[in-house]
C-alpha cells in the first residue's frame, strides 16, 4: 500500500495505484480515505453528557454554590462555539470560545478556563472508552485490511481523546480547527481540504463520516467530498445528493462491504 505521510506531494501515478472502494453514494466513484468527525461520531456524546451530568449532580450535593456556576459556564462555552462557527471572521478554537463565554457571563476568564478544562477536557477522558461507538474498531480494521486511509477532523484538539478511546493508532491524519493549516471551525472547508492535502488525494476520493449535517455534511459539500451522517437527523444536509444518513457505524461497514472488488 502506498502511504503519503506528510504534505500531499504524491504523484498522480502513486495516487492512482492506491487501493479504493466504491463510494456508498455513487458506486461509479472510488473512495481512498475516510475522514471521521470525533465528538458524537466515534463516541456516544449523549451517553457522555449523561455521565458528566451525574458528576455535576454529585457536585451539587457536595458544593451546592459552585455547581450552578459551573453549569452556566459550560452552557455558555457551548453556545459560544455555535456563534463562532458561523462567523467567518472569528478566531476558531477554545481560546476564542473561552473569551466569548466569559464575556457572556461576566465571569473571570481564568475561572471559565478552569471550569471548561475540568469538565470538558479532563473529566470526560476516563469515560470515553466506555462510550466508544459500536462498530468503531471493526470499521477501522476493515478499512485497514483494504488499504483505505483513516483520519480525524475535529473542532477541538483530538489526540488525548483518541488515546482515551484506544483508537489513536488507526489514524494517519489527525486535524483540528486550531491547527495552523486549518484555522476555522466546520463547516468551513479548510480542515477537509487540509486532510486531502496531507493524503495527496482529490477531495472526491475522501468520504467524510460525521454526526452533524450542518457542520460535517455542509463542510464536506463545500470541500467537494461525499459524506455519511451517522444517526437519525432531521436537519437537511447542505447538498443531499452528496450525503447519506445511516443509523450506525456497523451499518456503514456493511454498506461499504458491498464492494468486494477493491482496486
Amino acid at each position: 500500500m502506498w502511504v503519503e505521510t506528510q504534505g500531499g506531494g504524491g504523484t498522480g501515478a502513486a495516487v492512482a495505484t492506491r487501493p479504493s472502494i466504491a463510494s456508498p453514494l455513487d458506486p461509479g466513484r472510488r473512495i481512498r480515505a475516510v475522514l471521521f468527525d470525533l465528538d458524537g461520531t466515534l463516541y456516544d456524546q449523549r451517553r457522555m453528557r449523561t455521565l458528566m451530568a451525574m458528576e455535576l449532580a454529585a457536585m451539587l450535593v457536595r458544593r451546592p454554590f459552585q455547581a450552578p456556576r459551573s453549569l452556566r459556564a459550560l452552557a455558555a462555552f457551548r453556545k459560544a462555539q455555535e456563534s463562532l462557527r458561523h462567523d467567518a471572521g472569528s478566531r476558531p478554537g477554545p481560546a476564542a470560545q473561552l473569551e466569548e463565554a466569559a464575556a457572556r457571563l461576566r465571569m473571570p476568564l481564568a475561572e471559565t478556563d478552569a471550569i471548561v478544562t475540568e469538565w470538558m477536557m479532563r473529566r470526560p477522558l476516563k469515560h470515553l472508552v466506555g462510550c466508544r461507538a459500536g462498530g468503531v474498531i471493526e470499521l477501522l480494521a476493515w478499512l485497514r485490511t483494504r488499504g483505505i486511509e483513516a483520519g480525524v477532523l475535529s473542532d477541538y484538539p483530538a489526540a488525548a481523546k483518541l488515546e482515551a478511546l484506544e483508537v489513536a493508532a488507526w489514524f494517519s491524519v489527525v486535524l483540528c480547527a486550531t491547527d495552523a493549516e486549518v484555522g476555522a471551525f466546520k463547516p468551513s472547508p479548510r480542515g477537509f481540504l487540509a486532510a486531502a492535502n496531507r493524503w495527496g488525494m482529490a477531495p472526491a476520493e475522501i468520504l467524510v463520516v460525521g454526526d452533524r449535517a450542518d457542520a460535517d455534511a455542509a463542510g464536506a459539500a463545500a470541500a467537494g467530498m461525499p459524506c455519511v451522517i451517522i444517526g437519525r437527523t432531521s436537519t437537511p444536509a447542505a447538498d443531499s445528493s452528496r450525503c447519506l444518513v445511516l443509523p450506525s457505524l456497523e451499518r456503514l461497514r456493511h454498506v461499504l462491504d458491498h464492494d468486494h472488488g477493491c482496486r
